[in-house]
């Protein structure tokens, strides 16, 4: 694998971005699901409990109905966090996982999760 060449101050600073960014999602996510303990990065929406009446049956569903899809994103957004503090302890944070060149530092602050350049993701996309 390809060795990160950013400077420490641009690598400090994604990683404190990272790490903020962590922080938030774990936040967001305690307040309507709890940690899945058999898989990391992993929450399970807790169903809401407002009483047994008809109208409040119905609130409790459409409330889950609305919390997985973004316990769903933010898992995702989560995941893809971690990976990218891995890939800076590792010393390979900013090189595109295709063509294993570095990925433009634009990028990186703008998406500091990002895996492909704007290349590879161009390219990936259109095939799709």
């Amino acid at each position: 694998m390809a060795k990160s060449t950013f400077n420490k101050e641009f690598l400090d600073k994604i990683k404190t971005t990272l790490l903020e960014e962590k922080e938030r999602l774990e936040k967001e996510l305690t307040k309507f699901s709890k940690r899945n303990p058999h898989t990391s990065d992993s929450y399970d929406s807790t169903f809401p409990e407002y009483g047994d009446k008809d109208d409040e049956n119905a609130a409790e569903v459409a409330e889950y109905a609305a919390e997985v899809p973004l316990e769903e994103s933010f898992e995702k957004t989560l995941r893809d966090t971690n990976i990218a503090l891995k890939r800076l302890e590792e010393g390979d944070y900013g090189i595109c996982k295709y063509c294993k060149k570095p990925i433009e530092e634009k990028r990186l602050l703008a998406r500091p999760t990002s895996s492909a350049c704007v290349s590879c993701k161009k390219a990936i996309t259109q095939e799709l």
